[in-house]
């Protein structure tokens, strides 16, 4: 099994154990950053947005709350199984969001717009969220930019001092 393939597998019992762990309660999912894209390399991180109702208060118990699913995957995280070896062990960075901290906004929504890939929004609220960001991002001219070996965001290239604009 190659290491695409390897990743959407995890993706997909990933997306099994946030439906089943998390309930009615998962409103979204998404894996962006180089799994996003397509273009992981061995040892790449999953970096994961999981938007859920209800969450507790703070990051610490939110990820104590997590802990489960990540123990279900265990096995595939280490490595050792679809064909993988432990140098080929994954670690799943995930950002946990309820519905309101999303339409609050975030810097971390810049990038999603253009390398995230959905894997759960039943009823498109991330989808819905991004299209709109994505929208003002062009209305603005916004545009993604690589320098040094990382992105940067120009948000508004024809800036004059005194401007004041919103995303």
């Amino acid at each position: 099994m190659g290491l695409l393939e390897r990743y959407d597998d995890l993706l997909d019992r990933l997306t099994a154990e946030l439906r089943a762990h998390y309930g009615e309660r998962l409103v979204a999912c998404a894996v962006f950053g180089s799994v996003g894209r397509g273009t992981p390399r061995s040892g790449s991180d999953v970096d994961l947005l999981i938007v859920v109702r209800n969450l507790p208060r703070g990051r610490l118990n939110r990820v104590n709350e997590f802990l489960p699913v990540e123990a279900h995957l265990a096995p595939i995280l280490s490595g050792g199984s679809n064909g993988g070896t432990p140098q080929d062990a994954v670690v799943l960075s995930p950002i946990f969001k309820t519905p309101a901290e999303v339409e609050a906004g975030s810097p971390l929504f810049l990038d999603m717009v253009e390398d995230a890939r959905i894997l759960h929004d039943p009823n498109a609220f991330l989808t819905g969220h991004l299209a709109r960001l994505r929208a003002r991002l062009r209305a603005l001219g916004a545009r993604r930019v690589w320098r040094d070996n990382a992105w940067y965001w120009d948000l508004k290239p024809d800036y004059r001092p005194g401007d004041v604009f919103e995303l």
